[in-house]
């Protein structure tokens, strides 16, 4: 196996290793001073009049964000067929039905035209879901939203270091932004998340709510030299922190972050370079002022003579990783039953499900290894 590449692999060092020793070494391993530091140095590394909260995923994050703007039973909220389930799951958490709707076939993000059908009455918040690092038509998503009285939630799992019009995701004007640190993210923490906004009130409940409802800080209860045993719930909330350990990964891959955008801008370039000429739908770059982070780097069967689960086994035969990014939510049994959807209704995400997959790219992805995943692809699809 040592010939294997696989689909992602997270770069760590002896530096992330370090951190968390001292951490292990401290005495303090849940939610203290790392994770203070963490949020503080993701503020910076944004550069904008924002807060930062750190939790132990972008599921719980987007759960946070959506109980903090107000959703609950009987509201619906909008988000695209083509996203994991967890952008969908957290609506129904709290009681609301979700609005599944069709994607924009050049971007793969959320069709304007489909969100403009799918607002009811009873709609009160848009998801907008960046799909692999590149930015959705936020101006748009904006528009809609003041029309109609909407809240807007970036699910940025895919997103963190992805501009838009020159803006970093997660400074522009959306009640919150969700970054994921899970272990294929461009930066990991393992599991973990980060939610943005710059909405005051909006981050001082999704505090409270992110550890039980309790009005204070753990950390500065457990760390006062003064009796602070005192406390009061105020809500039912959630067991959503993250621990100093996982902070600790956070912010040394933090301060990797431009390093790792790099390698993987030189990498999806290479591989437009190689595949132009395939029968394939390589990914949209977006515009010269968008930035994309290249979470993944998905392709599209176009009138290739091999299906796209042909593909696949191949590269699995060869020793390389490949992965689907989505089953879209349409077709999954829960969300199909529920709202009674048709393979019909989501042409774009259907014809895009038909040949979509995902290959290798990350920052420990050697020149090598992307030559191999080239060379594979070449001689299944010429």
């Amino acid at each position: 196996m040592n010939d294997f590449i696989p689909f992602s692999c997270p770069e760590i060092t002896s530096d992330e290793i370090n951190e968390v020793i001292g951490v292990l070494k401290s005495g303090w391993l849940t939610s203290g001073p790392k994770v203070l530091e963490f949020e503080e140095e993701f503020v910076r590394y944004l550069d904008s009049d924002v807060q930062a909260l750190a939790v132990n995923s972008a599921t719980s994050g987007l759960h946070l964000a959506l109980e903090a703007v107000g959703i609950s039973q009987g509201d619906e909220v909008i988000v695209p067929s083509l996203t994991f389930t967890a952008t969908a799951e957290v609506v129904r958490y709290l009681g609301a039905e979700v609005k599944i709707v069709d994607i924009d076939p050049k971007t793969l993000n959320i069709s304007i035209e489909s969100i403009k059908k799918a607002i009811t009455k009873r709609t009160k918040a848009i998801i907008a879901v960046h799909f692999a690092g590149l930015s959705c038509d936020m101006d748009s998503i904006f528009l809609l939203a003041r029309e109609n009285g909407l809240k807007v939630i970036e699910d940025a799992a895919h997103a963190l270091s992805t501009e838009y019009k020159g803006k970093k995701i997660g400074t522009l004007e959306s009640d919150a932004t969700v970054f994921s640190f899970y272990a294929n993210k461009n930066i990991t923490t393992g599991e973990g998340g980060m939610i943005i906004s710059r909405n005051k009130d909006l981050i001082s409940r999704m505090k409270i709510m992110r550890l039980h409802g309790i009005d204070r800080d753990v950390y500065d209860r457990f760390n006062s030299k003064k009796p602070s045993w005192f406390y009061e719930v105020i809500s039912p909330g959630y067991k959503y922190n993250m621990t100093d350990i996982a902070a600790a990964i956070g912010i040394h891959q933090l301060r990797k972050l431009p390093d790792f955008l790099k390698k993987r801008d030189i990498l999806a370039n290479r591989y437009y370079d190689d595949l132009a000429d395939l029968p394939i739908v390589l990914p949209n770059k977006g515009s010269q002022s968008d930035i994309h982070s290249w979470h993944l780097f998905t392709l599209i069967l176009n009138n290739a003579n091999i299906s796209r689960d042909e593909v696949i086994k191949v590269f699995s035969e060869n020793g390389i990783g490949t992965s689907v990014h989505y089953i879209p939510l349409h077709k999954q049994p829960y969300w199909k039953k529920r709202y009674s959807l048709q393979d019909r209704e989501f042409p774009v995400s259907e014809n895009v499900y038909n040949g979509i997959f995902s290959i290798p790219l990350y920052s420990l992805l050697t020149f090598k290894q992307q030559d191999k995943i080239v060379r594979l692809l070449r001689s299944v699809l010429e």
